[in-house]
């Protein structure tokens, strides 16, 4: 059985290493075509661009590895079966579930090693990616704008940009929010606009073109203005920009650069705080309940007994009813806003370990499936793993989507995509162990 064994190992390796290599070669070309003309002839030193390329292929391991081990099962299980190897192997009373035992031993193990790089290596390479881009982009100010995306590049505002020019410098569909301290809040549409330093590099400019200035007093909330322009000047020192390697402490780190522990730690911490809101909310309920009972006076017996409430009291407990609904308005916001993060959080914690555990659960799909495709090959097992792996990222983006609008649990949403497949897996292992293989021994 080990010359066996060793045989069906031998069979996943090389389709396994090409795999893992070709699936790298296509996402790290899909990101430069997406990003290179963000950062070459920009002044960046290309070891710098270099460093970022290989800080991103960090994310890129996390989704490859699993699709290689798809890959490699259905094409090694679908190569023994074209070469009616899996007859004889049946003649000799082997089933299936047997056969695939070194491999589920070698996809547990990738299980293992990338549970530790998911939370390891992935979270820092993440944010020392997001650190570099944060300092590229003090060189290059359009650099740190998405499109479709909010972005802090300036102190004080959140600017949101549909479309950057190819040169980096113009800028389509502009929305700015100012989040400056004060008793106004500001909101600043523009068609079209540009982005550059000034000629002695000491100011940024941001020049906006046919836009709309929108204000409303944040006390009152009363008093709104809207102004028209066709030219309107932002005009920002530029400290603090030019490129520099800086050493991260005033970055703060996200969802996605953080490892599981600290990630169940800050969802439990979100949890806790929703908790105590919850608590703070029964107790403002009830005590203000009490205050308005408290206002009730006995009834003349000549208006039939019971309570009254005078009109004095009235006044000041419709007063008291006001304040409470703006205050748990407030309160269920931040009730709200805990539940959020706290799914948020979750979500990314499940998603490592989901991850991991895929390298087993396409073990159990790949197999069988290689089995019942028959003509073995490369294309046939790229192209069924291509399937099923989108099916997979689809379920795990779907889960993701509907935990971050609380229709589901996040655990029973990261893993609802690995049910699925191992659903899919162990019902193609039954169909082929009765059609092909029958009973081991």
């Amino acid at each position: 059985m080990k010359i066996l064994y060793r045989y069906i190992l031998k069979e996943h390796i090389g389709p396994f290493l090409f795999s893992l290599l070709t699936i790298l070669f296509v996402l790290v070309l899909q990101f430069l075509t997406r990003f290179f003309d963000r950062f070459v002839g920009k002044g960046i030193e290309p070891l710098v661009i270099a460093e970022l390329i290989v800080l991103q292929v960090a994310w890129i391991v996390s989704l490859a590895v699993p699709m290689a081990v798809l890959i490699a099962v259905l094409v090694a299980f679908g190569g023994i079966t074209n070469r009616s190897e899996m007859n004889v192997m049946r003649a000799g009373g082997l089933s299936l579930t047997r056969l695939m035992i070194p491999v589920l031993v070698a996809g547990g193990i990738l299980s293992v090693l990338m549970e530790r790089f998911n939370n390891s290596i992935l979270p820092e390479a993440n944010f020392m990616a997001k650190q570099l881009i944060r300092d590229i982009s003090k060189a290059k100010p359009s650099f740190g704008l998405t499109e479709n995306a909010f972005s802090g590049l300036v102190d004080g505002y959140s600017i949101l940009v549909r479309e950057v020019g190819d040169d980096g410098d113009d800028l389509k569909g502009i929305t700015i929010y100012e989040t400056l301290e004060g008793g106004k809040k500001t909101v600043i549409t523009a068609e079209k606009g540009n982005i550059v330093f000034s000629p002695d590099s000491h100011y940024l400019i941001l020049s906006l073109f046919d836009g709309q200035v929108h204000e409303v007093r944040a006390d009152t909330d009363q008093e709104y203005r809207i102004m028209k322009f066709e030219k309107h000047r932002f005009v920002f020192a530029s400290t603090g920009y030019g490129f520099e390697r800086s050493d991260g402490s005033e970055i703060r780190r996200g969802d996605r650069e953080l490892s599981a522990g600290q990630l169940y730690s800050m969802g439990q911490d979100f949890r806790k705080r929703e908790g105590e809101t919850l608590q703070q909310i029964g107790e403002l309920v009830q005590k203000e309940k009490a205050l308005v009972n408290s206002s009730f006076v006995p009834a003349d017996k000549g208006h039939g007994g019971g309570l009254k409430m005078p009109e004095a009291a009235k006044a000041r407990a419709l007063e008291k009813v006001d304040t409470m609904i703006k205050l748990l308005d407030r309160a269920i916001k931040h009730v709200e806003k805990s539940r959020n993060l706290h799914n948020k959080y979750m979500v990314e914690y499940h998603k490592k370990y989901a991850l991991s555990c895929a390298c087993v659960i396409f073990v159990l799909v790949g197999a069988p499936l290689g089995v019942l495709a028959r003509r073995g090959g490369l294309g046939v097992g790229a192209g069924l793993s291509l399937l099923f792996f989108v099916l997979y990222w689809f379920l795990l983006v779907l889960g993701e989507k509907l935990s971050d609008r609380g229709f589901l649990d996040p655990g029973i949403a990261m893993w609802l995509a690995n049910i699925v497949m191992l659903t899919i897996g162990l019902a193609a292992l039954y169909r082929v162990s009765g059609r092909f293989i029958g009973s081991g021994r």
